[in-house]
């Protein structure tokens, strides 16, 4: 794979860039990123409840699923990697950010997230803790009346993180008040462009939809304008695992992404059916399975 590293990396972090590059992707520039980040962002709903594995109220059961699973790299917080990393050190870990829980309503108040850790602390503790660290991730809310706080935080993560030799994933949602459809696609090109335009190395979006179906060939539009910046799929909500892999397959090979980036369609089943199905999603993503070669990986 030739990986074009970003002139902002400087000639003593290149090698490191590539190196985390490669690893995240598996030589592949696909990504698959297993999301960990959610014990703040949705509180306790995605971990306890009906439907979801009692397992999964704990945060260790992430940590057991990306130590068994193939993945590219699993994102959390500093603070949960800092308590269980050691006892899942063969991790490929993202560091997310910033962060921010859904209990105030848009309706209420423009959403807003900022950082809680900054990289050069992420740096330190890559090299205190010897844990694999391969990259930050940070939430830019388009069309916030606090975009700007945050796209000058995200710009600045993207910045420092290259000189580490640190690879950078960018979660954008036009997000506020001044946003009336959040999956239309033009609007979601426009994240991805804007992503582009800090520096990301991947960008990642929701699906696209139309009259509220989700449309994979809309995602050629976000695609060609992100440009060298590449586009992975949020996972969303729980569904069918058939479906979810159709429609992973189609946002790769219709829609042109480079990858995805799934939570709760993993860790809500229980160990060893979410180690079955990230293995499935890993296939479609990283070793270009098809739909039916991924299905039986999940059923075995």
């Amino acid at each position: 794979m030739n990986i074009r590293v970003p002139a902002d990396v400087p000639q003593q972090s290149q090698e490191t860039y590539k190196n985390n590059y490669k690893t995240a992707t598996h030589d592949t520039g696909r990504l698959m990123l297993f999301a960990g980040d959610q014990k703040i962002e949705h509180m306790n709903d995605d971990f306890y409840g009906s439907g979801v594995t009692p397992e999964n109220n704990t945060p260790e059961h992430m940590f057991k699923i990306a130590s068994q699973a193939k993945i590219g790299v699993f994102a959390s917080q500093l603070g949960l990697i800092a308590r269980y990393g050691k006892d899942y050190a063969d991790v490929p870990y993202l560091v997310k950010l910033n962060s921010k829980s859904n209990l105030v309503p848009t309706t209420q108040s423009d959403p807003i997230s900022t950082a809680l850790t900054d990289v050069s602390q992420v740096a330190e503790f890559r090299d205190n803790s010897g844990l694999n660290i391969l990259g930050i991730g940070y939430t830019v809310y388009l069309g916030s009346e606090y975009e700007a706080q945050m796209l000058t935080e995200a710009a600045q993560a993207i910045y420092e993180a290259h000189q580490y030799g640190m690879i950078s994933v960018i979660w954008c949602y036009p997000r506020g008040k001044a946003i009336p459809d959040e999956g239309d696609s033009h609007l979601i090109a426009g994240a991805a462009g804007t992503i582009a335009a800090l520096g990301g190395d991947f960008v990642k979006v929701n699906p696209p939809k139309k009259d509220g179906v989700a449309d994979p060939a809309l995602l050629k539009e976000a695609t060609s304008a992100a440009g060298r910046t590449h586009v992975v799929c949020a996972g969303g909500s729980s569904k069918k695992a058939e479906d979810f892999l159709q429609e992973l397959h189609d946002q790769v090979h219709v829609g042109g992404t480079s990858g995805n980036a799934t939570g709760r369609n993993i860790h809500q089943r229980p160990l060893e059916e979410a180690i079955r199905f990230a293995n499935a999603i890993y296939a479609i993503t990283v070793e270009d399975k098809s739909v039916e070669e991924a299905i039986k990986v999940y059923q075995e």
